[in-house]
């Protein structure tokens, strides 16, 4: 309860609340009670646009949604009385402001505040020009009073909307740490985990690029603050641990041929992931509570039991045959022991221990992180095609406005309008989420209105309404974006209560809230798998393309990294940047996949390999990587870099696969062969130097030696596996090429 209480989403519920109550409050006590609804109005459409990001787009964003909602309504006013013009009207309307998605999230949500102002304005009635033009004018000034209120409120707290998206990230990487450690052991359930692993992924992306939004761009124009550099440094330790999870994607089957029955020499590293995730969540809830950090002693105890493991597995499984499975534990716990200095970063960081060194990455270099909407008018001209799949959604979405308000107004149904504000709230481009939600809204419509119902059949004090209108309204807004069941519960809520304090009869207010929500549910969901219809199945092509391409382009840069570490590794950050945003996309693409009708998941496991296969081979790269840069590595082999080109060269022909193109096969297998053979060469033979030298009695391995085994181990593996997920990518991109060619035909 105190983390919800002193969350940013809780304060923006108190925003609104704030923004939508105090002109009613003023105007009341002056006397002009009449001009409030326009102002409330105004203040209340405008609100959505107000999301975490940079302060310009912010504001952007809301003053384009006052003048869309103002000149939206007066359409809608002025058309009222003429039905044909009316329904043309809604048909346009609805085309054109949905299909302004295409510039974005926060472009989306500018949207929807246009298209709710055209439902909200069917609500009003105004009969003058006069009347149309003053209530236009004062809901400009709700709008314009809303955008006042917000900034207000971001001074007052500047830090709150940072802190709650690293306590979030933060969070979500202690989950997902939690659940690596369960697939090194559960065999079984991996499937079923690495679903879950995309999810998370996606989830910590997306976090991550509003984090660089706000923290990069505020920085650009105003300098850093003490605190600023603090949020940086938590920010720059959040990145690094995500890429070391990344980095140690294992290859399970390698582990378990290792481990198959020795998996308890695996158990420490499990409970030392699970010690790290869960002290990271708590670190997550103290950033919002500022209390006392936890004791690290766990941590401590936990990497030491791993340390010690590695010399158990040594001393019971014996010297050669157990160097590999050594090397493997002792890969994963220096990854772990990274994994765990960046913790210690974060607590210094928090603890205000400020020696850990100031971020010196420039201006100029962090502006190259961020990833920049384009806002041009040739962005909705390319969308303008059965191909774009907000193009078809649009169209659908304005099919089943128009039919809800035709049908609402030939049934003579009572506030049509609900009908179409149910339609906006549901309806998404995704079936799966359409009939999510629709479920969520109807079920959260009932339990409200059941809540409604109870409170009315107690009492009938109006007080008692107002107050629980405005607790309702709070916290629905503080919870929307959460849970949407329990927000839809809390606007229903909030609705009746409103409607009971102008209507005596709040019974037949909730009973139309309830049928018209469930007939809008219905359309939604009915026109979302009938009307041009948009299967996951068939909309992949281009996100699995841009993933391929993203996972060359970090390969080529982690070979330029081997090559020169201290003059290559800004392009490998944004290349790996790049990297985890196309796989998080083509991860969201396939969660969307899973939510799609068992009918509709054609190819399912195949999608599900390319989607696997993409993941794996960023994390195989991230490892390369990650050794580089935390190792002094010997100098780079010409069989490595033949080997990479070999890799690259067959990522290549999987797009052009892709891309409908002849791929041209242009490396000499033999050649490729002999330098893997090479790189293994090495590996074996610095084995067979420390096996005479075990002989000998030198039983201690001095840290070069070791460096040089695991640099040797880690490096001639890594890129084997790679060299085999390439060519099974290229399997499978063929026969998911030969499947969307079927489908056109």
């Amino acid at each position: 309860m105190e983390l919800f209480l002193k969350g940013s989403n809780f304060y923006k519920g108190l925003k609104i609340t704030f923004a939508v109550l105090t002109p009613l409050v003023i105007l009341y006590l002056l006397g002009f009670t009449a001009l409030a609804p326009p102002i409330i109005m105004g203040a209340f459409l405008n609100a959505a646009s107000d999301i975490p990001g940079s302060l310009k787009r912010k504001v952007n964003a809301i003053l384009i949604s006052i003048v869309l909602t103002m000149l939206i309504t007066a359409i809608i006013f002025f058309l009222k009385p003429y039905f044909p013009f009316l329904l043309l009207a809604i048909a346009i309307i609805t085309f054109l402001v949905s299909l302004l998605s295409v510039y974005g999230f926060r472009a989306s949500l500018v949207s929807f505040s246009g298209l709710l102002s055209m439902v909200i304005a069917f609500a009003i009635e105004k009969e003058t020009a006069l009347e149309i033009f003053t209530h236009i004018g004062f809901m400009g000034v709700g709008g314009l009073w809303y955008l006042l209120v917000s900034f207000l409120f971001q001074k007052l707290a500047p830090k709150k909307e940072k802190n709650q998206l690293l306590s979030d990230t933060l969070l979500l990487i202690g989950d997902y740490l939690k659940l690596r450690a369960r697939l090194l052991t559960k065999n079984k359930k991996r499937e079923e985990l690495m679903q879950q692993a995309f999810l998370l992924q996606t989830q910590i992306n997306e976090k991550h690029e509003t984090l660089r939004e706000m923290l990069f761009t505020g920085r650009k124009r105003s300098g850093r603050s003490h605190y600023d550099e603090k949020q940086l440094l938590i920010f720059i330790s959040t990145v690094n641990i995500f890429e070391l999870i990344e980095a140690k994607h294992i290859n399970y089957d390698e582990v378990d041929k290792l481990f198959g029955h020795n998996k308890q020499y695996l158990k420490a590293a499990k409970k030392l992931n699970k010690v790290m995730g869960n002290h990271l969540i708590t670190l997550s809830e103290l950033l919002i509570q500022n209390d006392k950090l936890p004791n690290k002693n766990a941590l401590t105890k936990a990497l030491k039991k791993a340390d010690e493991t590695i010399s158990t597995y040594v001393e019971d499984v014996k010297l050669p045959k157990a160097r590999e499975g050594a090397l493997v534990l002792k890969n994963l716990y220096d990854y772990q022991k990274q994994l765990l200095e960046e913790i210690r970063s974060i607590r210094r960081v928090m603890t205000n221990v400020y020696d850990s060194s100031k971020v010196s990455l420039k201006r100029q270099d962090g502006s190259q992180f961020l990833t920049l909407q384009e806002y041009r008018l040739n962005v909705i001209i390319q969308n303008f095609s059965f191909n774009s799949t907000l193009f078809r959604h649009s169209l659908r979405f304005t099919v089943a406005m128009v039919f809800g308000f035709a049908l609402g107004t030939a049934l003579d149904i009572h506030n049509t309008y609900w009908i179409l504000l149910s339609i906006i709230v549901i309806m998404r481009p995704n079936y799966g989420l359409t009939k999510e939600r629709s479920k969520d809204r109807v079920i959260g419509t009932l339990i409200g209105a059941a809540i409604a119902i109870g409170i009315v059949l107690i009492t009938q004090n109006v007080i008692v309404y107002g107050v629980l209108s405005i607790i309702s309204l709070t916290l629905a807004f503080a919870l929307i974006q959460q849970n949407y069941k329990s927000g839809a519960a809390l606007i229903t809520i909030n609705i009746i209560f409103v409607y009971s304090l102008m209507h005596p009869d709040a019974f037949q207010v909730i009973q139309y809230r309830v049928i018209d929500t469930v007939i809008g549910a219905v359309i939604a969901v009915v026109a979302n798998y009938t009307i041009w219809p948009s299967w996951e199945t068939n909309n992949l092509k281009e996100v699995l393309l841009t993933a391929l391409k993203k996972n060359k382009n970090y390969l080529l840069a982690t070979q330029e990294l081997y090559h020169d570490k201290n003059e290559n590794q800004l392009t490998y950050k944004i290349a790996r940047k790049e990297v985890f945003l196309a796989v998080s996309n083509l991860n969201a693409a396939f969660q969307r996949l899973t939510q799609d009708p068992k009918s509709k998941q054609k190819e399912f496991q195949l999608i599900y390999n390319l989607v696997t296969l993409n993941q794996t081979m960023v994390s195989a790269i991230a490892a390369i990587g990650s050794f580089i840069i935390n190792h002094k590595t010997t100098p780079v082999s010409k069989e490595f870099d033949a080997i990479v080109l070999k890799i690259s060269n067959t990522l290549q022909m999987s797009c052009d696969l892709l891309e409908g193109i002849t791929p041209l096969k242009n490396t000499d297998p033999e050649a490729i062969e002999d330098a893997q053979e090479k790189l293994l060469k090495t590996y074996h033979e610095l084995s067979l130097t420390r096996d005479e030298n075990i002989q000998k009695g030198y039983t201690k391995i001095s840290k070069k030696t070791l460096h040089h085994l695991q640099e040797a181990y880690l490096i001639s593996n890594q890129l084997i596996w790679l060299k085999s997920l390439s060519e099974s990518l290229e399997k499978g991109t063929m026969r998911y090429g030969e499947i969307l060619n079927d489908t056109k035909n």
